[in-house]
């Protein structure tokens, strides 16, 4: 069951009555409250801007809380502050005074912390903005964000002796063009840990396996395999694991028009089946070690 809900126009917190399991879900691009100056400000519609979008992923997980663990989404959009991006990584195209970001292709494409562009390159405003400016939505989405994630794995740390971040994502449909899952079928998921560096491996598979008992087709690593969340936060060394869960935008929804489609409901339930299984492992696991 829910226990408490946070909402406190930076971020969404979603907590069970009890935390029964080490396993922290995180949406870190699904947010979609746009700031009016913001739009205002920018040279493409709010349709446009809402391509970068991971739309309903929140939703998609949102059940979790029920299987006793928390999920935490963010409620900035994507296009205003990336939450999954390193808050040094400034791009001096679009920020006043930022220095050049040499070797990082994340802020060479546009991508940094404040986005330049989002999907098909299109860029999101002309001329740039101060320092002040792209530091405040730093401090004001960017730090609570990671601040209250890191509690919550720090949480499940403390009370399990391990955390495992499951962090969400959608991908476009056309992103999957060149993909393959083994056995050369087109992927429906993309799960990624890095290639092994965020997760142990039979931790990842638990994940997976859950997910394919679904009907999933589940790839690994490619053309995702994590980012700067799944990076940062993926220390198996330190009982912390990371798993980057990219599901196919076309599943769920029509791209173009940022809508459910009719398959939503069943997408969402046997994702809902998965997490619950996902948080059931890692739970009984648990309780036989201590015993």
């Amino acid at each position: 069951m829910e226990g408490t809900i946070k909402n406190v126009h930076k971020y969404d917190l979603r907590l069970p009555l009890k935390v029964t399991n080490p396993v922290v879900f995180s949406s870190p691009h699904s947010g979609r409250d746009y700031p009016k100056d913001f739009v205002k400000r920018s040279v493409l519609s709010k349709a446009h801007l809402r391509s970068s979008e991971d739309a309903f992923v929140e939703e998609l997980f949102g059940g979790v809380v029920a299987f006793g663990s928390p999920i935490l989404a963010a409620l900035a959009p994507r296009a205003y502050v990336d939450v999954n991006r390193g808050a040094d990584e400034l791009d001096p195209s679009i920020i006043e005074g930022a220095k050049a970001a040499y070797n990082n292709p994340r802020v060479a494409s546009g991508l940094g912390v404040i986005p330049r562009v989002v999907s098909d390159r299109r860029q999101i405003q002309s001329g740039k903005m101060s320092m002040q400016e792209a530091i405040e939505r730093i401090d004001n989405f960017y730090h609570p964000y990671h601040k209250l994630l890191m509690e919550l794995i720090s949480q499940a740390k403390v009370k399990f002796g391990m955390a495992v971040l499951l962090d969400c994502h959608s991908m476009p449909n056309d992103a999957l063009q060149n993909a393959m899952a083994p056995g050369g079928a087109r992927p429906d998921i993309i799960l990624g840990n890095r290639f092994g560096a965020s997760t142990r491996q039979d931790i990842f598979e638990v994940v997976e396996t859950a997910l394919k008992n679904e009907g999933f087709i589940v790839g690994r690593n490619s053309p995702f395999a994590g980012g700067y969340i799944t990076q940062k936060y993926g220390v198996p060394v330190k009982n912390q694991h990371t798993v980057q869960i990219e599901i196919n935008r076309g599943l769920y929804m029509n791209e173009k028009r940022i809508r459910k489609n009719r398959e939503f409901d069943n997408v969402q339930t046997a994702l809902r089946n998965a997490s619950r299984k996902i948080c059931d492992s890692f739970g009984q696991s648990i309780s036989l070690a201590a015993e």
